[in-house]
């Protein structure tokens, strides 16, 4: 293949969606690609407000200071949002959803600004998939977008009317995980 007759963008969309894991792993080694390029990052989680190993592993390197100011983190999460026993307890739905609009208000800063070489939001297709936020807001986050910074989102249920918007789209297919068996999450795999 002759890659003379090839472009390239000053920045992407990139999703990774599906029911099988490595969503948030692929953009935790997406982070890692851009930090090591010296890139400017903002990592923002929707959702998830526990104690996970990416959530350690990025706080370690920020109070580390190894990246300085390339590196901004958020977690705005309230949990799990309608799915049963993991439910997040005593959160009501409107504080689930303000907690989205607030995150969802920060990473859009983030996105807009042209401060940023690389916007992840992590989650932040379940937020859109339960209806905490709005297909359009998601929308106008890959659309409006400064022109030299790319976006990654993540979760299941990536809207597919808004496939046309991205660059990269990846689907993550279970074939197997042991929770379909009755095994919580796994402490280093899972979370």
């Amino acid at each position: 293949m002759a890659f003379e007759n090839f472009k390239t963008k000053d920045a992407v969309v990139v999703v990774y969606t599906g029911e099988g894991k490595g969503k948030t792993s692929a953009s935790v080694g997406l982070l890692a690609r851009a930090l090591g390029r010296e890139w400017r990052v903002a990592y923002i989680q929707f959702v998830k407000m526990w104690e996970t190993g990416e959530s350690k592993f990025i706080d370690k390197i920020r109070r580390g200071n190894v990246f300085g100011d390339k590196l901004f983190y958020y977690r705005g999460g309230k949990g799990f949002y309608n799915a049963g026993d993991l439910s997040a307890k005593d959160v009501t739905e409107e504080q689930h959803r303000q907690a989205a609009n607030e995150t969802y208000e920060i990473a859009f800063e983030k996105a807009t600004s042209g401060e940023w070489d690389l916007v992840i939001c992590d989650e932040i297709n379940n937020s859109v998939h339960d209806g905490l936020l709005p297909v359009k807001k998601l929308e106008d986050l890959l659309r409006k977008k400064h022109a030299q910074t790319s976006i990654c989102v993540t979760g299941r249920d990536f809207p597919e009317e808004l496939v046309k918007y991205t660059d990269i789209a990846t689907n993550m297919t279970k074939i197997k995980h042991h929770f379909d068996d009755k095994y919580l999450a796994n402490k280093g795999i899972d979370y």
